[in-house]
């Protein structure tokens, strides 16, 4: 999305990072890592047996009426339960677990409870059934560090008065139909600017990174409807990227597993460093965000007049501070701001990654694609959204895109009393985890799901707005993703775009079917490699 609002996310791997990630079945080495230097220490505590006792649970057999239990789940170690068994792809192993015990199973990870559901019958029944109890969501250490869980609509509870004006605040102000209509310029100036510099790279006969190109489109949208500046640049040299490098590190250190979270009495020791470096991201965010806070109030004050042309978001939301004094805080205002940067960017950039890495391998998909797009179009034109409506073959891809590759591959919730989900026991504050990535390729659900198809759609009518539970790419219920409709919209005139004024090929003569489509696990889905293209100016009519 491009507003996906979850836990544990990378938002934008480095070639550093995804280096990596090269082999897709390896333990995650920042797991290993970080619970290295502390198994000893764990180990000093086995002794005291009690202390851990009442935490473990009975395992019941799949198909039993499991009614006052938790449902059935694998067997793990002592202590650290199935942390070791999830290894750098959890959404992948949790897949094939679900298979052996059933669409709703539970795991231990360290001393928390987890429940994984994996079908679209039990994730309709959580998050549509019982959607206001499954409303929290389990607080993680860096997240903790930063008080963001006391003021970001991303994690305080539905049942808080917060919670709500934000919520109302984020659908009145920001994503309300006549405001997005009102950035729609926002957009298509900074599509045009990527079609720009895809041009550059068309005429040097280079090839250009999908992600980091499509990622810095998004921030600036993003930065210019609240600032009405640009933040990122595509020239990654200059110093003007600091601000965007530290939400990239931001959601690299919230993304990665914390022993903390597994071991809430570890937590005050740090031992992988993230609480500390959270802060620091979130402290130079802050500065900045301060900065424009600041400036745009001591304007406010010196009386100047507010054309409406130069008005952006950011003017209404200091409105609401005076309007609001009690309910909506500075604070509150700055934290708001951190959600929209973190989740606002990155889930359009690895959508846009994966739709064209989909496409490079069935070349006769993209054809299809590129012939609706330019006979809708017509030559020496610019793809605008009223466009989108009328190139459904372009709206099955970003379905069938959405389906294979989740941006969210785990949605995660937390019960804030004891619930029972189809028969079973989910106590209060069990981590609930609903594996979207595992429900798009269920065998039972689609046919020939691991073949990408966007024909599957022009068939059959499915939503991706959270009602149709097979593909719930976004969340569903009270706590999905609030910013869709901008999402789709930036998304869907970005892609088509790219594929209306260009043709595409690999570089270094490498063959589609060869393409590495390992994925580097988050809260997002990235390629664990960068897919770097190179555009070639489309063909004319009179050429052709």
């Amino acid at each position: 999305m491009m507003f996906m609002f979850f836990s544990h996310s990378p938002i934008y791997l480095t070639k550093k990072r995804r280096a990596k990630k090269e082999n897709g079945r390896a333990m995650d080495p920042s797991l290993i890592s970080g619970m290295t230097p502390f198994l000893g220490f764990l180990l000093t505590f086995f002794l005291f047996s009690l202390f851990t006792a009442h935490t473990r649970r009975r395992r019941a057999g799949y198909g039993g009426s499991g009614r006052g239990s938790l449902p059935p789940g694998p067997p793990g170690l002592p202590l650290v339960g199935n942390i070791f068994q999830l290894g750098s792809n959890p959404h992948r192993s949790l897949a094939v677990f679900s298979k052996t015990y059933g669409p709703i199973m539970s795991l231990k990870l360290g001393r928390l409870t987890a429940v994984v559901i994996s079908s679209p019958e039990v994730a309709k029944e959580a998050l549509k059934t019982h959607d206001q109890v499954l409303s929290a969501r389990t607080i993680t250490e860096p997240i903790r560090a930063v008080d963001h869980h006391k003021n970001s609509v991303v994690w305080i509870s539905s049942s808080l008065v917060l919670w709500r004006f934000l919520r109302k605040t984020m659908a009145r102000t920001l994503f309300a139909p006549q405001n997005l209509d009102g950035i729609q310029a926002i957009r298509m100036r900074k599509v045009e600017e990527l079609m720009s510099l895809v041009n550059n790279f068309c005429e040097r006969g280079e090839a250009i990174d999908m992600a980091r190109a499509s990622f810095v489109a998004a921030f600036n949208i993003i930065s210019n409807a609240l600032f009405s500046v640009d933040l990122a640049t595509y020239d990654f040299n200059k110093s003007s990227c600091e601000f965007h490098d530290a939400v990239v590190h931001l959601m690299e250190v919230t993304g990665k597993p914390n022993v903390g979270d597994y071991f809430r009495f570890l937590s005050f020791l740090d031992l992988q460093g993230s609480r500390k470096e959270a802060k620091l991201c979130v402290d130079k965010l802050f500065r900045v965000f301060q900065e424009f806070i600041d400036a745009r109030m001591a304007k406010r004050l010196s009386q100047e007049p507010k054309e409406a042309s130069s008005t952006d978001m950011l003017d209404s939301l200091l409105d609401l501070t005076q309007q609001n004094k009690d309910e909506f805080t500075l604070d509150n205002l700055k934290h708001l701001l951190l959600d929209l940067f973190v989740a606002g960017t990155d889930t359009n950039s690895s959508t846009m990654e994966w739709a064209m890495a989909e496409l490079i391998r069935n070349p006769e998909k993209m054809v299809r694609a590129q012939s609706e797009i330019r006979e809708v179009i017509g030559e020496n034109c610019v793809v605008q959204e009223s466009d989108i409506p009328r190139l459904p073959y372009l709206q099955a891809i970003v379905k069938e895109t959405l389906r294979l590759h989740p941006p969210a591959a785990l949605i995660p919730r937390k019960p804030e009393s004891d619930v029972q989900i189809s028969g079973f026991l989910l106590p209060k504050d069990t981590q609930v985890f609903v594996n979207v990535w595992a429900i798009g390729r269920d065998s039972s659900v689609w046919e020939d799901p691991m073949t990408f198809e966007p024909d599957r759609f022009l068939l059959r009518e499915i939503d991706v707005r959270g009602r149709d539970f097979e593909l719930i790419p976004f969340g569903s219920g009270r706590k999905m993703c609030p910013g869709i409709s901008m999402s789709l919209k930036t998304m869907s005139v970005a892609l088509a775009s790219l594929l209306y004024c260009f043709d595409w090929k690999l570089q270094n003569g490498v063959v589609p079917q060869n393409i590495d489509m390992s994925e580097a696990f988050g809260l997002t889905l990235h390629k664990a490699k960068p897919l770097c293209l190179v555009p070639i100016k489309k063909p004319t009519l009179s050429s052709s």
